[in-house]
């Protein structure tokens, strides 16, 4: 377990090391402790030497929080409030920084590592670090109480649906429709609200894709992990500071077209890449997929609406494009104690005005109860079909 090292103890130890201009070595630390008056054992001197690498090669004192099992969120709300979440919902941490500036110099130098700028001229950024981590930052005053950092963490490797099913995310009923719609190859799309579980669903799910189907997968940040043989990866990226070097999604959703793909997959959609991902799954690529921001299943053909517009297509267009495109919607929530899982099944209707409706087909209780909604007939004939 980490030794928590005092404050004012690490700003005693840097401050000294700072006007001498030693390099971090436990010799050095030692030598510091020694010069302030300080215990020099063998545990103080390796416990203050990892807590200062940390603050300036790591992530400071949220290490500990990002090593720990489960964590699949850190977030920072300025120098005083830490919280983190393990799947049981947001618990705040014992951790805290000294103020706002080193707040703000740990986002700044986490924006660096993965080659953003963070500064008065550009206070926020949303970059992937080394790890894998995905890393938000906005500073203050823009941000209140204080500069905000938002890290959310990968896991190593991804979770099965069993694995899924046993923590209770999928009901057994729910577990094995999930796999019944990847034998039957239906285009899906996973929504929910953040942190609701999205992306680790979806993972988890093209992990049990048949190993002779090649995934092209379209991310705006590299998230997905699928555990599974044949997986090509595209990841957007935005301009430099000069402007220039931007590759948008709808871009890599196209490309990924021309790759000989049998399963295309947008990580997230959350722009006008909708379009190409409507167009992609009406053309022949069955079993497409990917997730998306949405309160409920009834609200998804509204939002791919809402994306789509800016690109110029017409409400009939989208509507008509999705009544065909999309097999299911599989819906993920929250139960009261926080826990990630599966809600609803829903598949997509078209209504005599042309328009898309998300009709329930089965939906699980936070309590284990499942119903059968009016949907449950087409999600049948989809399945055989």
């Amino acid at each position: 377990m980490t030794r928590v090292v005092p404050t004012e103890l690490l700003e005693e130890v840097r401050d000294k090391l700072a006007r001498d201009g030693h390099l971090l070595t436990p010799q050095r630390v030692a030598e510091a402790l020694r010069a302030a008056g300080r215990p020099v054992g063998d545990a103080t001197v390796l416990a203050v030497h990892e807590a200062l690498l940390a603050d300036v090669t790591g992530a400071g004192p949220l290490d500990p929080l990002l090593r720990q099992e489960g964590v699949t969120d850190v977030l920072v709300n300025g120098a005083d409030s830490v919280w983190f979440d393990r799947g049981h919902g947001l618990e705040r941490a014992e951790v805290t920084f000294p103020d706002e500036d080193a707040v703000r110099r740990l986002a700044q130098r986490l924006a660096s590592s993965g080659g953003r700028r963070l500064d008065d001229a550009s206070p926020h950024v949303d970059v992937r670090l080394r790890d894998g981590t995905r890393c938000h930052a906005v500073l203050a005053p823009v941000a209140r109480p204080g500069t905000v950092i938002s890290l959310r963490v990968p896991r190593p490797t991804g979770w099965s649906l069993t694995e899924l099913a046993e923590r209770g995310s999928l009901a057994a009923e729910a577990l094995a429709l999930t796999r019944r719609v990847l034998n039957a190859r239906l285009s899906f799309l996973v929504s929910g609200g953040t942190g609701s579980g999205k992306t680790t669903l979806l993972a988890a799910m093209l992990g049990e894709v048949d190993p002779d189907q090649r995934l092209v997968l379209v991310e705006d940040s590299s998230e997905l992990r699928p555990t599974h043989p044949h997986v090509v990866g595209l990841e957007a990226r935005v301009a430099n500071v000069e402007g220039v070097g931007e590759i948008p999604m709808r871009t890599l959703v196209r490309q990924a077209l021309r790759m000989r793909p049998d399963r295309v997959v947008v990580g997230e959609v959350r722009g006008i890449e909708v379009v190409d991902l409507l167009a992609a799954l009406n053309t022949g690529h069955e079993g497409g997929c990917g997730t998306l921001h949405a309160n409920s299943a009834a609200d998804v053909p509204a939002r791919i609406e809402a994306l789509a517009l800016p690109a110029g297509m017409g409400r009939d267009a989208v509507h008509s494009q999705l009544a065909s495109a999309i097999d299911v919607f599989l819906h993920l929530g929250r139960d009261r104690g926080g826990r990630r899982r599966l809600a609803e099944l829903a598949v997509p209707v078209r209504g005599r005005d042309g328009f898309v409706e998300a009709v329930t087909a089965v939906s699980f209780g936070a309590d284990g109860t499942v119903r059968e909604g009016p949907g449950i007939g087409r999600l049948a004939d989809r399945l055989s079909g």
